[in-house]
């Protein structure tokens, strides 16, 4: 269920407003040249190639009834067997990528014939940068979030680990689903594809053409709440709820997006939690 003016619809009543579909700030186009690596159908992984452009590179069900707490979860991704990690490196995965964060690409494989062409730049943070592209295998559009490494230190590679492995446990219509992994023989970088969500809160707050009523506010905090209840139940804490990585579509469905700076927790064994993460009135922001 969406919320559009004012009231719960269902999916696919609602067209597009114009205004608000203006609110995305439009970089050059850039298109990428994509080429294919052969190997098993069943994949989640493509390779891009080719990734030099002018400038900048132009470098997701219903809630499960009664969930479990998760309870002394793994914090910190583990190494795999070496031959796990051999069996990887021949399925496609870089060997940097597979040495450090087995376990984070553990299940996944690279499926035999998937493209993506690059549309726009639609975001960018400290460690990542996301895009707006097209699946030319389905012609679906995709959001890919590159996550950029400035060197190889394990550390910087866990980090990345960590938001696979939270991404991976997380399974809610309120939440970002991760639909698969690419990797780049160019750069040592790693692209996530997420469903292409068209609006963030934070751009439809400071629209003048987007008045929200009552009802709808009291209809996304409805989705808001949903999603962090899924994301404490499965011991996850996001850290980082501001308008811009709440993501809205054109139905007016809500998703929590952007875990780079989540954390697993054990909901059984409280502890002190510092606050020293992100800036202390995020919360205000998406209460107004």
């Amino acid at each position: 269920m969406g919320c559009v003016l004012g009231r719960e619809v269902s999916s696919g009543i609602v067209s597009e407003s114009k205004a608000v579909k203006n609110l995305r700030v439009e970089s050059n186009r850039k298109v990428e040249d994509v080429s294919v690596k052969k190997t098993d159908t069943t994949s989640s992984v493509v390779e891009i190639k080719n990734e030099e452009t002018l400038g900048e590179k132009v470098d997701g069900d219903k809630k499960p009834k009664g969930e479990r707490r998760w309870s002394r979860p793994n914090s910190k991704p583990s190494n795999l067997p070496k031959q796990t990690r051999g069996e990887q490196v021949a399925a496609g995965w870089p060997p940097w990528l597979s040495a450090v964060c087995g376990e984070a690409l553990n299940g996944w494989i690279p499926r035999r014939a998937d493209t993506f062409e690059k549309i726009d730049k639609i975001g960018s943070g400290t460690y990542s940068n996301v895009y707006k592209a097209r699946d030319l295998l389905t012609g679906k559009v995709v959001a890919l979030k590159k996550v950029r490494f400035d060197n190889l230190e394990p550390e910087s590679v866990k980090f990345m680990a960590r938001e696979i492995l939270i991404l991976r446990r997380l399974d809610h219509p309120n939440v970002v689903k991760l639909e698969g992994l690419v990797t780049s023989r160019m750069s040592c970088s790693l692209y996530l594809v997420f469903e292409y969500m068209e609006h963030d809160l934070a751009g439809l707050a400071a629209s003048p053409a987007v008045q929200f009523t009552e009802p709808q506010v009291k209809c996304y905090m409805h989705q808001l709440l949903s999603g962090l209840e899924h994301c404490h139940n499965r011991g996850v804490l996001h850290r980082d709820i501001k308008g811009s990585n709440l993501l809205i579509d054109n139905e007016g469905i809500l998703r929590i997006a952007d875990f780079g700076l989540a954390s697993f927790f054990d909901p059984n064994h409280k502890h002190p939690m510092t606050s020293r993460v992100v800036t202390l009135s995020s919360c205000l922001v998406v209460l107004r």
